[in-house]
């Protein structure tokens, strides 16, 4: 059982930055692919991004890659997703995700353990 809380989230104007993290419950962090994904209001959660259970290799949605960066610390049982040029479109609840399948865009269905959300707002 793992158990996952965000941290982060908060309201910024377009083209600042935020960092988000995730704790993690449990020995067995390390050992899982983790990953972000998001949900604006009426619309599908949605895959944001992923790494790697020793954070080697790392995937991006298309919408977010080369201005979010996620990362993890074992040590730590923490990853992060570092989001710089936030755009209004980039509104969302963020959701950690801990034990997924790894793939370019793993899907919220093969997700073990969902955090509880943290609200990111981007005013135009």
């Amino acid at each position: 059982q793992v158990q996952l809380v965000e941290s982060g989230g908060g309201l910024v104007q377009a083209g600042g930055s935020l960092r988000l993290s995730c704790a993690a419950s449990g020995r067995t962090f390390s050992s899982y692919v983790m990953g972000w994904f998001r949900q604006a209001p009426g619309k599908e959660r949605e895959f944001v991004a992923v790494i790697s259970w020793r954070g080697a290799s790392t995937s991006y949605a298309d919408s977010v890659k080369g201005r979010f960066t996620i990362s993890r610390d074992n040590a730590k049982n923490t990853v992060y997703l570092q989001m710089n040029s936030l755009k209004p479109e980039d509104t969302a609840v963020y959701y950690c995700a801990a034990d997924l399948l790894y793939s370019a865009t793993p899907l919220p269905r093969n997700v073990g353990y969902w955090g509880q959300g943290t609200q990111v707002t981007v005013s135009s």
